[in-house]
């Protein structure tokens, strides 16, 4: 059963919507929010990843970063102007890049199947990243991008969606980056919430951090609450959940600085030993159980060699996890993805070109393309309790920061 609860959306006018919204806080470093939003004080990038309008240099994670969050989310407030809705609502979310459209369900779902594994996870968290976003929502009392959740597919919320569809929106605009963003206010919110009742598991597709900071978050303030119910706002997480169906995941491709001290040569001598080599191979894997290599500015197809057992498992035998045991780990001496400093992870659409430059200008050696990672690995993987390699999935589109906001 997934326990979800309409919310009082603070969120922006339609006619400022696409001033407002950002890009998710995670997925630009600070040197291109900055020019994301330069010229353009109605950003949320001025909240979401405040240190852009501080001097170079400073630090991140400083008190300074946090306090000029907390300014300029007052300031977009009233310049915004941000408004609350009368009333808690659902809404839905619909994304259109190029040929693909995904409608998700926006609402706020429970920390405390967050916390029972109903809300089924399949990645690691870092530390430093949940201490920011915990701390950012603390200072803000607002929850300001919501977690991408997926569940399988129902024709019941299906049919659902299909006719608040044909009702106005409330935000409708194309980005920059020209993915078109659609928002519609549910008229009957009880309905979707009855109807979740009946999905039997929630999965984080993306936004990790983000769900682990809010259950983070929940904790400190009902260590400070007098007369704790459970049914603060706090207890619940801003979230989009898209039915399985219509996810779209991209490939995740690694590049790696250099071969371990190898030559040319002897890397590819190595690498025929763990795999059969096909040269003037694709630039991107037409199936699962093969890799593209670049190499001396030419592709390689790679297979397990004729009559290898396939690794067993449901991470084992995942394309990502074969790369990493039999050439990245065995070969290059990569032993943990997260740390070495020597490999790059190039995802969504910067695609092979990227790779072909990194390689060509000399900024990597050798570099890897992979065939998509599905949605029913992740949701096999999240099944059994287990974990994803770092960097398995890449969620496009991405949703945007700032439209529907909620305040804990």
């Amino acid at each position: 059963m997934a326990d979800i609860r309409p919310f009082r959306a603070l969120r922006p006018p339609a006619d400022r919507a696409a001033e407002i919204a950002s890009v998710p806080y995670d997925v630009v470093n600070t040197e291109e929010a900055r020019a994301m939003a330069a010229g353009n004080p109605l950003s949320f990038l001025h909240v979401s990843r405040p240190e852009i309008d501080l001097p170079d240099g400073t630090d991140i994670y400083g008190d300074q970063v946090y306090r000029r969050a907390v300014e300029n989310f007052d300031q977009l407030i009233k310049d915004g102007p941000l408004e609350t809705e009368e009333a808690p609502s659902i809404y839905l979310y619909r994304v259109i890049m190029g040929d693909h459209e995904q409608i998700g369900v926006v609402a706020c779902a429970s920390i405390d199947e967050y916390d029972q594994d109903l809300i089924r996870k399949h990645e690691r968290t870092r530390r430093d990243k949940e201490d920011d976003r915990t701390r950012h929502m603390l200072v803000l009392r607002a929850q300001t991008g919501p977690v991408f959740l997926t569940y399988r597919a129902s024709r019941e919320i299906d049919s659902m969606v299909m006719e608040t569809m044909t009702a106005g929106s409330l935000f409708d605009f194309t980005a920059p980056d020209g993915i078109q963003h659609t928002v519609w206010r549910v008229p009957d919110p009880v309905r979707f919430v009855q109807a979740f009742r009946d999905v039997p598991f929630l999965y984080i597709a993306d936004g990790h951090h983000r769900a682990a900071s809010a259950a983070r978050a929940r904790a400190e303030l009902k260590e400070q609450s007098f007369g704790h119910t459970g049914d603060e706002d706090y207890n619940f997480f801003l979230t989009v959940m898209f039915p399985d169906e219509q996810l779209k995941i991209l490939a995740y491709n690694r590049a790696v600085r250099d071969l371990n001290g190898m030559s040319h040569a002897d890397f590819l001598e190595a690498v025929r030993k763990s795999f059969a080599v096909e040269e003037s191979g694709n630039a991107e894997p037409r199936k699962r159980g093969e890799w593209s290599m670049y190499l001396d500015g030419r592709w390689y197809s790679l297979r397990l060699p004729e009559g290898t057992t396939p690794p067993e498992g449901v991470v084992d035998s995942l394309d990502v996890s074969v790369l990493q045991d039999r050439l990245l780990d065995s070969i290059l001496g990569i032993k943990d993805v997260r740390t070495d400093k020597r490999i790059e992870f190039i995802g969504g659409m910067r695609g092979v070109a990227e790779l072909e430059r990194l390689v060509n200008e000399g900024k990597a050696a050798v570099a890897f393309s992979l065939f998509p990672t599905t949605i029913e690995d992740l949701l096999r993987v999240s099944d059994a309790g287990e974990i994803m390699p770092p960097k398995s999935t890449w969620f496009e589109p991405k949703l945007r920061d700032g439209l529907l906001i909620h305040r804990i």
